[in-house]
């Protein structure tokens, strides 16, 4: 009967139990792995929240949204203003043109100028002709009466107060016409005063209004000084808060990997080791199998692909 020889290489026995050891914790730390809950190490409460900061910038910048708009409003109600007084001094302006020209001093003129000129004519003439009588006395007294020097001396004395009544004449329209004149005057230098008063007026509600748009623009740069610094201190506050939450999350995910990663590293060294060191030969020596033993054999190996088989 022939003998079988069977050789077996096998490791060192200290790398086989370490390999075996090393299976066994690898099975574990998969398992641990697999069941692993993934929502204590990935999720939102690893996302940082809007930091107040942010927020209250936020809120300003919608609270700040048209806020310009009371300013345009008063400007421009102010600006309407403006036009009207300056449509006024206009107005004021082109009235005070009646009062200039050669006939201004027209409507300036008492009513009662030309009964005073009249009664004070009437009044000279009756005194003019209380002289008459004292010059017919002279020229009695000189024997000249109804002689051509008493026609002389009355042509004389009549003419002087010819001349004195138009003199008088002229003299009372002359004041007349003076004072209307100045009347004139006075009144335009009024109405040009009260059209300067109302563009003055209409200048200082233009100078309002300016103003008021100033404020509005200075009011929305403000509010975005403060806008941009509260974001710029938010995003700092939250990108500190973001990275504490990061480095969280991956300490979390490595004490999740830990028990794999040793195993892996421990597996690592295992295979260098097998692959380093020798392994040994083993050799059995076995007699023949007998035609019974093949035959006990090949019913083994048919029962047990019987069992493998349901029904």
């Amino acid at each position: 009967m022939a003998e079988v020889v069977t050789q077996i290489n096998q490791p060192a026995p200290f790398i086989e139990a370490a390999g075996k050891t090393y299976l066994t914790d690898l099975q574990k730390a998969i398992g641990q792995y697999k069941g692993a809950d993934l929502s204590k190490t990935m999720g939102q409460q690893f996302v940082a929240g809007q930091d107040p900061l942010s927020l209250q910038a936020q809120q300003l910048a919608q609270q700040g949204i048209g806020g310009y708009q009371p300013y345009l409003q008063s400007a421009g109600a102010l600006a309407g203003q403006a036009a009207g007084q300056v449509g006024q001094a206009g107005t004021l302006s082109g009235q005070a043109g009646q009062y200039m020209g050669p006939n201004a001093y027209q409507q300036f003129m008492s009513p009662y100028q030309q009964d005073i000129i009249n009664t004070t004519l009437s009044e000279y003439d009756i005194q003019s002709q209380k002289g008459l009588p004292a010059l017919a006395a002279q020229a009695v007294n000189a024997g000249a009466y109804g002689g051509g020097r008493e026609g002389v001396q009355r042509a004389e004395y009549q003419s002087a107060s010819d001349r004195n009544r138009a003199a008088l004449q002229a003299q009372l329209l002359q004041q007349g016409f003076g004072q209307a004149q100045q009347a004139a005057g006075q009144a335009f230098g009024q109405q040009q005063s009260l059209s300067n008063q109302a563009l003055g007026i209409g200048q200082a509600y233009q100078g309002l209004g300016q103003q008021q748009i100033g404020l509005g623009q200075q009011s929305q740069a403000f509010l975005g000084q403060d806008i941009g610094a509260l974001s710029a201190f938010g995003g700092q506050n939250q990108a500190q808060a973001q990275a504490q939450l990061t480095a969280q999350q991956q300490l979390l995910q490595a004490q999740q990997n830990q028990p794999l990663s040793a195993a892996q590293q421990y597996g690592s060294g295992v295979a260098s080791l097998i692959s380093g060191y020798p392994g040994g030969t083993q050799t059995q020596t076995s007699p023949s199998p007998t035609a019974a033993q093949t035959a006990i054999g090949l019913g083994s190996t048919l029962a047990g692909l019987y069992r493998a088989f349901p029904g």
